[in-house]
Formats: C-alpha cells, sequence, structure tokens
C-alpha cells in the first residue's frame, strides 16, 4: 500500500515537474444565471481556486451560492440560497489563446429553505418553510478560457427533495416534489493561471 500510494505521489509530481506552458495556480471568481430544473431563475456566484496539474488538466475546488426562485408544482416557492463544496477536474482541448474545456465535478450540495403552499390530503392547502438540507451531487462542464476571461455552463444533478418535515410530521410530496438540480451560466475572470 506505501509502495503503491509513493508510486501516485512521484506521478503527480513528474508530471507537475514537467516545463509547463502555462502557471500552475489560479484562482476564478464571478458570476452568473441560475436556472432551476423545474423553472423559475436566480443569480449565482462562485470561487474556484484550483491547481494545473498538466497544461490540459486543471483542478478546482468550487465554492458556489445560488439564490433562486423555484417552482414547485404548479405553486411559485422562493428559495434563500443553495450552497455546494465541491471538487472538480478540468480537461482542456487546446494551448492556443481560446482554451475550451470539459469537466466533471461532484460533492456537497446545501439546499436552503423552501417557504412553499402545498396541497395535503386530509388537511388543504398548507403553508410551510421548510428546513434546509444537503446531499451529494455532480455537475458535467464545458466551457472555455480566454486570457483570464472564463466561461463557465455547468448542469448541477443533485437528487430532488420527496419528503419533509412539517410541525414534527413528516409530509410525502408526492408529485409535488422538489426538483433541486439547477444549470449555471457563468461569467468570470481568473487570477494566475497565465503563460509562464
Amino acid at each position: 500500500m506505501k509502495k503503491a500510494l509513493l508510486l501516485i505521489v512521484f506521478v503527480v509530481v513528474g508530471l507537475s515537474a514537467n516545463a509547463q506552458e502555462f502557471k500552475p495556480f489560479k484562482v476564478g471568481l464571478g458570476l452568473g444565471y441560475a436556472i432551476p430544473a423545474d423553472g423559475g431563475g436566480g443569480i449565482a456566484v462562485y470561487l474556484e481556486p484550483g491547481y494545473r496539474i498538466s497544461d490540459v488538466f486543471l483542478l478546482n475546488l468550487r465554492l458556489e451560492s445560488a439564490a433562486m426562485a423555484k417552482v414547485v408544482g404548479d405553486q411559485e416557492a422562493s428559495v434563500s440560497a443553495s450552497g455546494s463544496y465541491t471538487l472538480n477536474g478540468q480537461y482542456y482541448l487546446s494551448n492556443n489563446d481560446f482554451r475550451p474545456f470539459v469537466g466533471l465535478g461532484a460533492g456537497l450540495f446545501s439546499n436552503a429553505t423552501v417557504s412553499v403552499s402545498v396541497d395535503v390530503d386530509g388537511v388543504g392547502t398548507v403553508s410551510a418553510d421548510f428546513d434546509p438540507s444537503s446531499s451529494i451531487g455532480f455537475y458535467p462542464r464545458i466551457g472555455f478560457d480566454y486570457g483570464h476571461f472564463n466561461f463557465i455552463f455547468d448542469y448541477n444533478l443533485i437528487p430532488a427533495t420527496d419528503e419533509v418535515e412539517f410541525n414534527g410530521t413528516t409530509i410525502d410530496l408526492g408529485d409535488d416534489k422538489i426538483k433541486n438540480s439547477y444549470m449555471t451560466i457563468k461569467m468570470g475572470v481568473s487570477i494566475g493561471g497565465g503563460r509562464n
């Protein structure tokens, strides 16, 4: 086991020790538009510190917050914010000034409190604030870097919420389950990570 771990360390160090055309450390930050799976919209802000293992592969830590108004069933719902703490990898398709990339990420998504009115059998319409929850999700991404400018499209796949706690009672939402997935279209800038 120790030999395998040592081999992995040597491979990573060897890849990063090669003469790289681009600086290894990069921090991306920016904002964009968030679109929930059921409709609605909002704003997203992100911070992505990253490290280039090679000129074509970048490993990022993504910290993102998205404040959105969502639709749940036929009802309009409000969400204060959804946050994510994820790790992603980006593979660059060229080393020109215009650098398109594809990537994949996964991590923890925190779904904020939702206020919504739902029809509950035997009770009627109930207006409630549902407590925050967390789940593991993942996202494919595409985009490009142009100099220190970034454009990123992520589709965040997060499990839906099918039941909630309200006044000590568990309510099954049935067809009105809360879809937590959302996509973001973001623009930002990078500090560092340019050509050596």
